[in-house]
């Protein structure tokens, strides 16, 4: 012990990182967060770093080349990985684990302002196509709600797993869906109380979810007792079950279309449900997402009602989820300017 450091190990410091945050932070954001830094800890023990006194900044470059080459990352990902890092380290100087100061050490990538953007979305026209088949050959079905709500209501997969049948308004002239942030109960919201919110839903699209309720939804309650909106037989879907559903149908060959890869489907691992992800065709809810609310953009909705429909923030909107063409953003500001 030097400098009033206290000795620590990493992966105890990893536990009492993720401590302090819960409750603070998703449960995805920690998912995230005990991934990363689990990278950390991992290198630590190759090295035989058993002491986060001991850590230098030769170190810390030496885990930064490492973790670029073991998982040969993009610059983008590896940014944001060495920053959760620094989040860590500026922890663990708090509770006198390493020197203050030593998460200015962990040298970020600099990217471009395009590579810290996804380009992956799915356009008007595919959401259009893979609705009208869901609508003619699996009406009212489970995929046919999943993919129907988060496209038109673009809210987060999270959000729709959360979803009770008391949270629905559907036989209404003004139709919609309460979000609540109920974390207790294992249906948390993203941004937590300030996600909840009242969401306007079609005449058209409240029916297919009466439709659904009042047939081939399965009859039964979560293990809090609840009903919720989307179910499977086991109660209440996982989140994976529903991005398992997003990638199914966003196959062209699930929906009717030949396979733009040269494929055959008896062949293709892609066409099994858990492996559907991996056609390259496929689209996850955050593309439904981010493709929703272009669409919405494109129909000049204004900012402000797509950002608190959708709960993004107009920051985060414009960087990471409007899809527009610049050609696009000219025209729609075209039909606001004068014609002389």
């Amino acid at each position: 012990m030097s400098d009033g450091l206290e000795a620590m190990a990493p992966d105890a410091a990893l536990d009492m990182y993720l401590e302090t945050r819960r409750g603070e932070a998703s449960d995805n954001t920690l998912q995230s967060h005990k991934y990363r830094i689990g990278k950390f800890v991992e290198w630590c023990e190759e090295e035989d770093i058993t002491n986060l006194n001991d850590l230098s900044g030769r170190d810390l470059h030496a885990f930064r080349v490492w973790r670029r080459e073991e998982g040969d990352l993009k610059m983008v990902t590896l940014r944001g990985q060495l920053s959760t890092l620094r989040s860590f380290l500026r922890f663990c100087a708090s509770v006198n684990a390493v020197p203050e100061g030593l998460r200015s050490k962990v040298m970020l990538p600099t990217v471009s302002t395009g590579e810290q953007v996804s380009e992956t979305s799915l356009d008007a026209a595919r959401a259009e196509n893979i609705l009208a088949y869901l609508n003619r050959y699996q009406y009212a079905s489970r995929r046919h709600v999943i993919f129907l709500t988060l496209w038109h209501t673009g809210m987060r997969v999270g959000a729709l797993r959360a979803l009770d049948l008391d949270d629905c308004q559907l036989d209404t002239r003004s139709p919609g869906v309460e979000l609540v942030h109920r974390p207790e109960q294992d249906t948390p919201l993203k941004n937590k109380e300030r996600g909840e919110r009242w969401v306007a839903l079609s005449e058209r699209i409240a029916q297919v979810l009466q439709d659904y309720i009042e047939g081939p939804r399965e009859d039964v309650t979560d293990e809090y007792g609840r009903e919720p909106l989307v179910t499977t037989s086991h109660g209440r879907p996982t989140t994976s079950t529903l991005r398992d559903a997003i990638y199914c149908v966003t196959r062209p060959c699930a929906v009717g279309e030949g396979c733009p890869h040269d494929r055959d489907p008896d062949d293709c691992d892609a066409t099994h449900i858990h492996q559907a992800s991996t056609c390259p065709s496929s689209r996850s809810p955050h593309d439904i997402r981010s493709g929703a609310i272009t669409a919405h953009l494109l129909e000049d909705v204004p900012h402000e009602i797509v950002s608190d429909r959708m709960d993004v923030s107009r920051k985060v909107l414009d960087k990471h989820y409007d899809r527009r063409t610049k050609r696009e953003k000219m025209e729609q500001r075209r039909d606001y300017l004068p014609d002389n």
